[in-house]
């Protein structure tokens, strides 16, 4: 494992922001690593407020992908208008979780590996369409959801295995996800002190899920690239991706 996929890189924000982090720096398995500055993934930007607009410009961020399903966009409001250039909501077409689908003899793991894999089924052409427009650009990029850690870490895990990174370090920046709902409970315990504690698998996000993930997903499908090409990405976008996401290792 990487040294940079291990380590916290969560950024401070004034605003009730817990989970946002540049995915660059991540080592390839061919001596590349992941260019800095160009993806990033975040919880939801829809609280990021005035406070820390001039913060969030330093990460010169043009484009916002953003997976929640409209009823959340309608409950809670898309992501201020100065952060970005271009907003595009691609919602992932998941079945609902249900809570008695929890089973506390299975597991976190299991839970979250079957629901993982009911994204990946029902979601296929969303998730293809995102990755898409990370390809596209236009300059640095924000995917994001509600929590930044399941349809985002999908997501996210899917490119970061485009352009090379081990399974290890992907599931490692998954993990990291852990400390920012760290900082969430935190967060609550100090401003929503009547709130309860959440299930356990909306509070631990444990790397084998995502270790796992990737191998069944493979095994279903071939390869990650097979799937997702399946679900419509085009061979071009893959390619862009991998430029504007690689570059050698000093």
């Amino acid at each position: 494992m990487s040294e940079q996929a291990g380590s916290s890189r969560l950024v401070d924000f004034e605003s009730p922001l817990f989970n946002f982090r540049d995915v660059g720096g991540l080592a390839t398995t061919d001596g590349a690593e992941v260019r800095r500055g160009v993806l990033f993934r975040s919880d939801t930007l829809t609280a990021l407020g005035e406070a820390d607009r001039e913060r969030f410009a330093r990460f010169g961020v043009r484009t916002v992908i953003d997976l929640r399903h409209p009823m959340e966009l309608e409950r809670f409001g898309r992501a201020p208008d100065w952060c970005c250039e271009d907003w595009h909501n691609v919602p992932l077409n998941n079945p609902v979780w249900r809570a008695e689908d929890y089973s506390a003899e299975a597991g976190v793991v299991a839970f979250l590996l079957a629901r993982y894999h009911e994204t990946a089924e029902h979601a296929a052409a969303d998730i293809a369409r995102a990755i898409e427009l990370i390809a596209a650009g236009p300059g640095p990029t924000v995917v994001h959801c509600w929590g930044g850690r399941d349809r985002t870490g999908v997501v996210v895990a899917l490119v970061l295995e485009l352009v090379g990174v081990s399974d290890a370090d992907i599931a490692a920046d998954y993990e990291l996800t852990e400390q920012g709902m760290a900082r969430y409970l935190s967060w609550q315990r100090r401003n929503r002190p009547d709130k309860g504690p959440l299930q356990p698998y909306l509070a631990s996000t444990p790397a084998e899920v995502m270790r796992v993930f990737l191998v069944e997903l493979r095994e279903r499908h071939g390869s990650v690239r097979a799937y997702l090409t399946g679900a419509g990405l085009a061979e071009e976008s893959i390619a862009k991706l991998r430029s504007s996401l690689r570059e050698q290792r000093p």
